[in-house]
């Protein structure tokens, strides 16, 4: 736990996060900041949620963008800006810059979704498809900056974006004032760095924990001294960096009480019971700080906690399939192998028993070649939904009591 130093060690403080507030009033929502009782009941604690995913580019990056736009001066706009992103921060940057009249480059590594692409250029910027990670397209980046006298704008590690990001905790503090705990995503550490530098100020004793996916626990690594591989496909894209800022580990290390690392399967999770609980669609970074109330729930209960949902730009295929997932993990949905004869009237039969028990057939997936069994036989796959995981149960004990083989197939 890290014991959190007086405001003067900073490079910023309270002030600058305050003028920053002024600043982008009027052109950056204030989102709402609701007590969520689904979510409240669940955790055992009284949970206040801030909703970034409802600013018009669906993220809470708007804020430092806008706040460093500016306060730039007018010859620096003039020239124009150039950033790096594949998501958030690049949207940001081109709506605010063609707000503002300043003309803006984005680079994106080369695999970024034709979506994102698209909608980032719908904002008016200047896309450069350059690399197949980030690391490569932020390097391109720094290079057509020098080249075209271009102004980087740093995703996180910028004091001037940290200042803007703090703005969500002004305004969280100002709605739920007894919020005691305060649970924020971490990827570069540009918006817990902001949020904690105003919180810790304005209520010097509130509890500050940052949230990172497991596949990359870069912040985590640096703040307990370890030394941690960063690899992997997570769905939470948006905090999947690699190298944190020097600035934010810096204030980080100052003013953050606990970094905690979240699995997919429950940042996957949290995805789907905001959608049920909140009904609101947020991406697998805004996820992480709920995927961490659900799986320490005892960390958090009795304590007045501030849940910060980052952004909300997922894709709509990913976004199924996480729902899918999870119904199957819950029971509701399942696959069952079932053995068969391959003659007129089996299928029939297995078809009758899911009616009898009133379970839904999605898809029949019938199979005669690729199969070990002999070649009279056949199986079939059967995609079902029901009202929970007993029914489907009973279902099962029914097709075995018939003289089926059924064999359920398992989603980890």
């Amino acid at each position: 736990m890290a014991t959190v130093a007086p405001a003067t060690d900073l490079p910023i403080g309270l002030a600058d996060v305050e003028a920053a507030a002024r600043r982008i009033e009027g052109a950056v929502r204030r989102t709402p900041t609701m007590l969520s009782r689904t979510l409240s009941d669940r955790i055992g604690a009284n949970i206040w949620v801030k909703f970034e995913n409802l600013q018009h580019t669906g993220a809470y990056k708007e804020r430092g963008a806008l706040n460093k736009l500016l306060l730039m001066d007018e010859a620096t706009r003039a020239r124009g800006v150039i950033a790096a992103s594949a998501g958030n921060h690049s949207q940001a940057v081109a709506y605010h810059s063609r707000r503002l009249g300043v003309p803006a480059v984005i680079v994106m590594p080369c695999p970024t979704p034709t979506v994102k692409v698209s909608q980032t250029e719908s904002h008016g910027a200047e896309v450069v498809l350059h690399g197949e990670m980030f690391d490569e397209a932020y390097e391109e980046a720094l290079r057509l900056a020098e080249a075209r006298g271009l102004t980087f704008v740093h995703p996180f590690d910028d004091l001037e974006v940290i200042a803007g990001q703090g703005t969500v905790a002004l305004e969280l503090l100002a709605e739920a004032p007894e919020i005691d705990t305060l649970v924020v995503p971490i990827g570069g550490g540009g918006l817990i760095s902001g949020i904690g530098i105003a919180a810790k100020a304005l209520k010097p004793g509130i509890e500050l924990i940052g949230v990172q996916a497991e596949l990359y626990p870069s912040m985590f690594a640096k703040f307990t001294r370890q030394n941690l591989p960063c690899a992997g496909d997570t769905i939470a894209e948006g905090i999947a960096v690699k190298a944190p800022g020097m600035l934010t580990s810096g204030i980080i290390n100052h003013i953050v009480d606990d970094i905690v690392l979240m699995p997919e399967r429950d940042i996957e999770a949290a995805i789907s019971l905001l959608i049920q609980a909140e009904r609101t669609v947020v991406e697998g970074a805004g996820a992480a700080g709920l995927a961490a109330l659900l799986a320490r729930p005892e960390q958090f209960e009795g304590r007045h906690v501030g849940l910060v949902l980052t952004g909300g730009n997922i894709d709509p295929h990913l976004l199924a399939n996480v729902l899918l997932r999870d119904l199957a993990r819950s029971g509701r949905m399942t696959r069952l192998r079932i053995d068969l004869q391959d003659r007129p009237g089996a299928l029939h039969a297995v078809i009758k028993l899911f009616g009898d028990h009133q379970v839904n057939i999605v898809e029949i997936h019938h199979q005669r070649i690729f199969t070990t069994l002999p070649a009279k036989d056949a199986s079939i796959d059967v995609e079902c939904e029901a009202r929970d995981a007993g029914q489907i149960r009973r279902l099962i004990e029914g097709l075995k009591a018939e003289g089926f083989a059924v064999h359920p197939v398992a989603v980890e």
